[in-house]
């Protein structure tokens, strides 16, 4: 459906162009959308930044998300979790480790200021695609508690059952493709390669004011 993330940023920013009057704050859920969040800050005249939320790895299919959990500690366990290794001592010690994670790519991604708050804000929040929802669903679950203004959900693609469960907890999704057979997310995509940390922090550094204002004196 999607040539790469380019592609699909420009046609979900071209979803939502009727927002680019008001200054939305644009967040994107590392690390694949990073690239897709920023392009379409840039296109709706927004303030782009990082949400970060992990998935929590079923114990013995690490790409399978059983769950997921924010910064602040929150977690999301999916019902079937139980069903599949996810016990509660599986499940505290999981915890321990993305949380961990997250504080280590916050101190990477965002080292010099602190989050973009978004109290007030129209806050969209971009992935490069759904398959459980279950870090969307962490992702909103907290942007929600510090009181944006709207809160939407921004995806190129998704599966159906998915968008149900989102929409709890979203003002509105907007998604652009519901495909009937879904596997994998990297399956709508003819190029869709693993994003690292360093592309990531490359990309945030010139969003960071003093990190932009040393990037150019550099050049000079």
């Amino acid at each position: 459906m999607f040539r790469d993330r380019d592609e699909a940023a420009e046609k979900l920013a071209d979803r939502l162009m009727g927002y680019r009057k008001q200054h939305p704050l644009v967040l994107a859920i590392p690390r694949g959308s990073v690239s897709m969040a920023k392009r379409i800050a840039t296109r709706l005249d927004g303030d782009f930044d990082v949400v970060l939320v992990r998935k929590l790895r079923a114990p013995f299919n690490p790409e399978f998300a059983i769950g997921s959990i924010d910064e602040s500690g929150w977690s999301h366990i999916e019902e079937y979790a139980a069903s599949v290794g996810g016990t509660p001592d599986y499940l505290a010690e999981e915890i321990q480790t993305q949380l961990t994670t997250l504080r280590k790519r916050r101190a990477q991604y965002t080292p010099v200021r602190p989050p973009i708050d978004p109290a007030g804000r129209l806050v969209i929040v971009v992935d490069d695609g759904l398959a459980t929802g279950s870090t969307m669903i962490a992702a909103l679950h907290g942007l929600r508690a510090r009181h944006p203004a709207k809160l939407i959900c921004a995806v190129p693609v998704s599966p159906a059952d998915t968008l149900v469960k989102v929409r709890q907890y979203a003002d509105e999704v907007v998604c652009l493709e519901v495909p009937e057979y879904f596997q994998a997310v990297g399956q709508f995509y003819l190029d869709f390669p693993q994003v690292e940390d360093e592309e990531v922090i490359a990309l945030m550094a010139h969003t960071d004011p003093a990190a932009a204002r040393k990037h150019q004196a550099c050049i000079r």
